[in-house]
């Protein structure tokens, strides 16, 4: 292939996708982070912000006129219009951004971290989907130690995204992340390993 092999990295929150990513750019790899994106795309002086501000109004913007998250993920989720009105403006300017960086990059391969790829139109520009997976309970327990309140606030979290069985339908390779942080390691070598060899087969 005349370009790195673009992966993308995705999971359930609490499933481990940046320590998977963290592990991957420990090796040399270029990892692009859908998220890191999101939020520089709203910053101030970016257009993405004048149409939030446009669809939304003031009271979005903080004193500073930055966008007031606080006020807006509030917005979005009690009102479903309005999320879809923002995803309308966010999306296409984080893919285009992705897009950019992901040709600018060298190497065998890159990784391409997507919380939602189930649901992200990205996914068709990826080569090969690698899914961080976990037990439920895993994830559970791992949002009650960070900040959730409780158990039944976590599956409501959980209930928000893709279910675990819709993400590893469109894996093609799966990190197993229930046990230690040696154990994922291993399996990001090893995948690390197969990477490489994929870029280097010959095409056809």
């Amino acid at each position: 292939m005349s370009r790195p092999i673009r992966i993308g990295l995705t999971g359930g929150i609490a499933s481990g996708k940046s320590t998977v990513a963290d592990l991957f750019a420990e090796l040399g790899i270029t990892v692009i982070d859908t998220d890191i994106i999101a939020r520089e795309v709203v910053e101030p002086g970016q257009a993405a912000l004048a149409e939030i501000r446009d669809a939304f109004g003031e009271s979005v913007l903080q004193d500073d006129g930055s966008l007031d998250r606080a006020v807006m993920r509030q917005l979005i989720f009690s009102d479903d219009s309005a999320r879809e009105r923002l995803e309308s403006i966010l999306h296409p300017k984080i893919q285009s951004e992705t897009l950019r960086q992901a040709d600018a990059a060298r190497g065998d391969y890159l990784l391409i971290a997507v919380p939602l790829l189930v649901e992200s139109a990205l996914r068709e520009q990826m080569d090969r989907i690698l899914v961080v997976d976990c037990d439920e309970s895993v994830q559970i327990q791992r949002l009650l130690d960070r900040d959730t309140e409780t158990e039944d606030q976590a599956r409501r979290i959980l209930a928000a995204q893709a279910s675990r069985e819709q993400r590893l339908a469109i894996a093609d390779d799966v990190i197993e992340n229930n046990s230690t942080l040696a154990a994922i390691a291993a399996q990001v070598t090893a995948m690390h390993d197969r990477y490489v060899e994929l870029a280097h087969l010959p095409a056809g």
